[in-house]
């Protein structure tokens, strides 16, 4: 068996439907085969995330599978720190950059909290993580907004070539 790819399509119910589109897809290579997921309460999961389908949007909030035990490594375990660390490291960042709504980023920041009781590590040492993920995103270069040229009417133009 190969890789496993997984494809989310978003697709208008009045133009076309789940079945034509699996269907295309299979005809692509007889190799491959595509599987439909369907919504269900106008959600749909896809790798980490849930996707709400609203009336005009869309929100993301995190997903965790039913059989997800919370493990990570044991806080007082003997092992590398970046190790032990880097879960954590990467559920903070998730939970900062992801464009969630604030309920859902405190549900997530609730979701962390409980793993790291659970894996016996100090909330101290979980808030200085978030700290520094918070300082990094905080020096990254913001996006610039591309500035409309002034554009001179035709009289001040003629003015400076003139004058």
């Amino acid at each position: 068996m190969g890789v496993v790819y997984a494809i989310i399509i978003i697709f208008n119910h009045s133009k076309t439907n789940e079945t034509v589109i699996t269907s295309n897809m299979n005809d692509i290579n007889e190799q491959l085969e595509f599987k439909a997921t369907m919504e269900v309460n106008k959600a749909i999961n896809y790798l980490d995330l849930t996707i709400h389908r609203n009336i005009n949007n869309m929100e993301l909030s995190v997903h965790r599978k039913p059989t997800n035990a919370n493990i990570t490594i044991q806080y007082t375990s003997n092992h590398p720190w970046d190790h032990k660390r880097a879960p954590f490291t990467y559920y903070i960042n998730r939970t900062l950059t992801l464009p969630i709504k604030e309920q859902a980023r405190t549900q997530e920041w609730q979701n962390i909290c409980n793993i790291v009781q659970q894996n016996g590590f100090p909330k101290k040492v979980i808030q200085h993580i978030k700290e520094k993920e918070l300082a990094k995103l905080n020096k990254r270069p913001k996006k610039k907004k591309k500035k409309k040229k002034k554009t001179k009417n035709k009289e001040n133009t003629q003015a400076t070539k003139n004058g």
